[in-house]
């Protein structure tokens, strides 16, 4: 398994930008497809954008296409979710997970903390 650590939430008002971070432990993080999800109380964690590892390719929400942007720096084992044209719904607490091969439905098995995204509108 690889250790995860999520950066960057915080408050911010409707219409502005936050970048996430997860810093990421383990020696073969190239090899792990990266994602961000995200969950508000009283509702299922939904899964906001990943990257897979082995061609780049990346799969995004329909809520959150055209603002969202992930990306990945495998020198640095981090990945980033730069979040634009932030919405209020957007308000949630963003976990990034791991995983070498999460399948066609997106089944992480490592899992970050947490980190809260509030927009105030």
């Amino acid at each position: 398994q690889v250790q995860l650590v999520e950066s960057g939430g915080g408050l911010v008002q409707a219409g502005g930008s936050l970048r996430l971070s997860c810093a990421a432990s383990g020696r073969t993080f190239s090899s792990y497809t990266m994602g961000w999800f995200r969950q508000v109380p009283g509702k299922e964690r939904e899964l906001v954008a990943a990257i897979r590892w082995s061609i780049g390719s990346t799969h995004y929400a329909i809520s959150v296409k055209g603002r969202f942007t992930i990306s990945r720096d495998n020198a640095k084992n981090t990945v980033y979710l730069q979040m634009n044209s932030l919405k209020p719904e957007d308000t949630a607490v963003y976990y990034c997970a791991a995983d070498e091969d999460p399948g066609p439905n997106w089944e992480f098995g490592s899992w970050g903390q947490g980190t809260q995204v509030t927009v105030s509108s």
